[in-house]
């Protein structure tokens, strides 16, 4: 929801110091921290494991809304998403089908609301013949035969990433991850938690890799989600390296996103495509476009089509997980919360990385995941020290559910993976074989989201 009132929307943009302290708005205390996921999943044919076309998610989503619960949201007729009270389903531009849950307190409330859906709509989903992966990239379906959502900004990015050349459109229609969005305190806390994002990106790729395939063979990368995000856009993608800087602020970021070219901007309804005079934010807040000028609306618009590792808007919102199975799919908003609301456990964690490799080992970890190197040792050993930071931050945080267990029961699906170097890709990978059939049977065990 945006934190911003139609009236205070609407104005125009006159300095930095404004755009700076839209992202201030994001600062809570400590007492009113929370924590949010976003679950991206892949909607499949349970037959074939081929993408599912629109019509048939749109025939989900109508089935889904008729159960009751659900207010429904259309565009150009189209069934998009879906919305209640707490939580929101929305469509990717693939088709991709993301859970979106209310902000809670602690994980157990995040694992609740949630997963009680998930049942629902698992179900509904079965009735049609479709069913849904825990996996980061369409296993079988290649790009030409992936149809993409009706929606406009879509019609506007799709091309626009065609025109840059790169992985852009393989990225936005095949690509499915995990969100975890996060709360600081004040500038400071914030800069630190941007910093602390960044330097977890290689270790978030290697330790939840999970998108081994392209069009049903073996891509070579073990997180060939992160291969497609490198390859898309460096103008909004990747590390915001200028936050290391000794003086970073909130003007670091912003002065970051001013220099990014633009989408759209949207009036009356309508989406503007921008696309084609690639105009920065700072250029259309100087010399308008097509008779508009600059509002706070746009800078709110613009910076939700920035995509860094972690990104501010004006919560932090971590963005290098795969889709996951199930089991796993708490345990990076696990992880995260852990080493982000423990002030020791944030602190130390930083001291496990090494700044001037982090660029390297980012790259390195989507194909070797947790045997990459980064500061003279392994991801996989670095893992087992943040993992153990982890549990320690979320045990001094002391949240228990209704049976007395505290939130790090989320981590303990980590252990094996860590302990044996071992990724959900390379699991994936090593039973690859057979006929389409046995491929298919071996995928849906692995990550059928049921």
């Amino acid at each position: 929801m945006s934190p911003l009132s139609p009236e205070q929307a609407a104005q125009p943009v006159e300095n930095k110091e404004q755009l700076g302290a839209y992202l201030a708005v994001g600062a809570r205390s400590k007492e009113h921290r929370y924590i949010g996921t976003e679950l991206e999943k892949l909607v499949v044919d349970a037959e074939t494991g081929e993408a599912a076309p629109y019509n048939r998610i749109e025939e989900l989503l109508t089935r889904i809304h008729a159960a009751g619960g659900w207010e429904p949201v259309y565009e150009n007729r189209h069934l998009i998403a879906l919305r209640c009270d707490r939580s929101s389903i929305t469509l990717e531009p693939g088709g991709q089908l993301e859970l979106s849950g209310a902000l809670c307190s602690d994980i157990h409330c995040c694992h609740g609301d949630l997963v009680h859906h998930v049942d629902d709509i698992s179900g509904k989903a079965r009735e049609i013949g479709l069913a849904f992966l825990g996996l980061g990239l369409q296993p079988f379906s290649p790009l030409d035969q992936i149809e993409w959502l009706p929606k406009e900004r879509y019609r506007i990015m799709g091309p626009y990433m065609k025109r840059l050349g790169g992985y852009g459109r393989e990225m936005m229609t095949m690509s499915a991850g995990i969100q975890v969005n996060l709360d600081f305190t004040d500038e400071q806390d914030c800069i630190e938690k941007l910093r602390l994002g960044m330097m977890l990106a290689p270790l978030l790729y290697a330790l939840f890799a999970n998108s081994p395939l392209l069009c049903g063979e073996p891509s070579g990368y073990l997180s060939t989600r992160g291969h497609l995000w490198g390859q898309t856009d460096p103008d909004r993608t990747g590390l915001v390296m200028a936050l290391f800087d000794e003086n970073a602020s909130y003007q670091t970021y912003v002065d970051y996103a001013l220099q990014v070219p633009m989408y759209f901007i949207v009036r009356d309804g309508r989406y503007l495509d921008l696309t084609r005079e690639r105009f920065t934010f700072a250029q259309f807040w100087a010399e308008g476009a097509s008779g508009h000028r600059a509002t706070m609306a746009d800078w709110e618009l613009h910076l939700s089509t920035l995509f860094p590792e972690i990104r501010l808007r004006p919560q932090l919102e971590v963005r290098s997980a795969d889709a996951l199975p199930r089991e796993f799919s708490f345990a990076a908003a696990a992880l995260l919360k852990g080493l982000f609301y423990d002030p020791t456990a944030q602190s130390e964690a930083m001291r496990l990385f090494d700044v001037d490799q982090l660029q390297q080992s980012y790259r390195n970890a989507w194909q070797l995941g947790l045997k990459t190197a980064h500061a003279g040792r392994t991801l996989q050993e670095i893992g087992a020290d943040i993992l153990e930071l982890a549990r320690e931050g979320l045990q001094r945080q002391k949240a228990s559910n209704d049976r007395g267990l505290d939130e790090t029961i989320y981590l303990d699906v980590l252990e094996e993976v860590i302990s044996s170097g071992t990724t959900l890709a390379e699991r994936l990978l090593a039973r690859w074989q057979g006929s389409r059939q046995e491929k298919l049977a071996a995928l849906f065990d692995h990550c059928a989201i049921s």
